[in-house]
């Protein structure tokens, strides 16, 4: 589970508890211009294959960063359909999928700011 504070220019995703530990990161900040679309994320969902570094157990969690063929990816999600997918057209990520609290507040948040680019 992570937590998305949004600002004027960036969006800082905080990991939160023991996800911590099986992602390998305390928190991801990405540019709020680099963001290209935002969605729930569909359950079906999987991340790259190349993990490095993170945690994957197939159908119980992904946690970490994961590449792919011009991909990388940030993922802490537990597959229950609480996830947001953020795609991203920037340097450091091209995608990040990450469970929240409150699904809605978080797409609405982030869909009014994208909105205010």
């Amino acid at each position: 589970m992570v937590e998305v504070e949004i600002n004027d220019d960036t969006v800082t995703v905080n990991v939160l508890g023991g996800h911590r530990l099986l992602a390998l990161r305390q928190q991801v900040v990405i540019d709020r211009a680099a963001i290209t679309e935002i969605a729930t994320a569909e359950v079906d969902l999987r991340p790259p294959w190349v993990r490095a570094p993170g945690t994957f157990i197939p159908g119980v969690i992904a946690a970490g960063v994961y590449r792919g063929k011009g991909r990388k990816e940030f993922w802490d999600t537990t597959f229950g359909g609480s996830a947001v997918r953020i795609d991203l057209d920037g340097p450091d990520f091209t995608r990040l999928v990450v469970d929240v609290d409150d699904l809605d507040g978080v797409l609405n948040a982030l869909s009014s700011q994208a909105a205010g680019r």
